[in-house]
């Protein structure tokens, strides 16, 4: 979340210059209420600094000393509950305001405002019309929708053969390739959260409809939240930052704000893979640290040979806990269109103030919030709809990449 002292000082401006994303947060009512809290706050020091006046006179006390510490029992105690009802009101407030975007960040009240950064590739001229993923993996036999809504229901697949190999070697290349050409640590970490660290990454409380949730934890839906959670409530040592992780995880969601999107195929499932990078840096450090993340994501489809480009995502666009995000879209030649694959943020100090996560930057030095960036590094099942896509051929068969060769036991095709 933001700072207490940041509100106070930014409110205003942020609500005035950025209403695209801070028009459903009351700012105005919290600076107000962040106000007589303060207010409050100073009253109450002063009863008590006047209490203790009273308590070190070594005088018997008079009638009239004793009416007032009466009295000042008593405006103590209610400036005391109004001082923590504030507390509390203030910070349920705070937990429902997005970041603040880095000043890098384009303006603009939703996706149309994105700016597009680069392009990486070019698309393939096919010599037959493309098809869309969906009809090429059914006629291979390597996808079927149906039998898996018939087990789970919609937004589920069943990935069959050479279907299901190919979902292994992806992640598997991936996780390969972060870990010794990048230096990421590998985790494999719980598929089920507590509330807790939802909180921390910036799930809940706002985004709990799109949770599935098992008695008293959640399903995770994304590897970001058990790994960025690693570290709650702890200090790290500032020598060994950068800290960089890596995941291969299930993840799930219930999709409830995207009725009608994608109904088709394996761009918007409930359960789906994807391989997570997680990063903590020092505050100075992050913005490069964003550049290397997002460079290390786009490696993967450089490999694998599909054309991409970078956007960034305007103030309108952005994600509640970023500070500033980069989409990597791939282009998918059965759609005639980029779509994401990846979205790699910096998240500045607003998970690390929620998760209490801090670092020192020598052993006498006072414990900072660290910075926390992540990305999909990247959507397994994105990241085969774009082969099956962009390496069709017209016979039906798909061509295997030749980064992926050696995982698919050898395999040049599907077919």
């Amino acid at each position: 979340m933001l700072a207490r002292g940041f509100l106070r000082e930014h409110a205003a401006r942020l609500a005035r210059e950025l209403p695209e994303r801070y028009a459903a947060v009351d700012l105005a009512s919290y600076a107000e209420l962040e106000t007589r809290r303060r207010d409050a706050v100073t009253r109450l020091e002063a009863k008590r600094s006047r209490r203790n006046e009273l308590t070190t006179v070594k005088e018997k006390p008079s009638p009239e000393r004793i009416a007032e510490m009466k009295s000042l029992k008593d405006e103590i105690r209610l400036l005391e509950e109004e001082t923590a009802a504030a507390d509390a009101r203030l910070l349920e407030i705070e937990a429902s305001i997005p970041n603040a975007p880095d000043d890098s960040v384009p303006r603009g009240k939703d996706e149309s405002a994105n700016r597009e950064e680069r392009r990486v590739g070019e698309p393939r001229s096919f010599t037959f019309a493309p098809k869309p993923h969906w009809e090429i993996g059914e006629s291979l036999g390597i996808l079927d929708f149906d039998r898996a809504a018939k087990i789970a229901g919609a937004r589920f697949s069943l990935q069959v053969g050479s279907g299901a190999r190919l979902e292994r070697a992806v992640a598997a290349f991936m996780l390969d390739l972060h870990a010794s050409a990048h230096g990421y640590t590998e985790i494999l970490p719980p598929y089920l959260v507590n509330a807790a660290s939802l909180f921390g990454t910036g799930q809940l409380p706002k985004f709990e409809e799109d949770l599935f949730r098992v008695g008293d934890l959640y399903l995770i839906p994304t590897a970001e939240v058990p790994v960025t959670n690693i570290h709650r409530d702890e200090v790290l040592d500032g020598a060994r930052l950068p800290i960089r992780y890596v995941a291969g995880t299930p993840c799930f969601r219930a999709e409830a704000g995207a009725a009608g999107r994608d109904t088709r195929g394996l761009i918007r499932q409930h359960q789906f893979h994807k391989v997570e990078l997680v990063c903590f840096a020092r505050p100075e450090e992050s913005a490069a640290a964003l550049e290397a993340l997002t460079g290390h994501a786009e490696e993967v489809l450089r490999r694998l040979g599909l054309p991409y480009r970078v956007v960034s995502l305007s103030t309108g666009d952005l994600g509640f806990s970023a500070a500033k995000t980069y989409d990597i879209e791939v282009w998918l030649p059965g759609q005639n269109a980029y779509r994401e694959i990846s979205s790699c943020s910096n998240f500045t100090d607003f998970q690390a103030r929620r998760a209490n996560i801090r670092f020192k930057r020598s052993e006498s030095d006072k414990p900072e919030f660290v910075h926390t960036l992540n990305g999909s590094g990247l959507a397994v099942g994105r990241t085969i709809v774009a082969i099956l896509e962009n390496y069709q051929r017209e016979d039906g068969s798909v061509e295997v990449p030749t980064a992926l060769v050696a995982y698919m036991g050898g395999a040049t095709e599907i077919r």
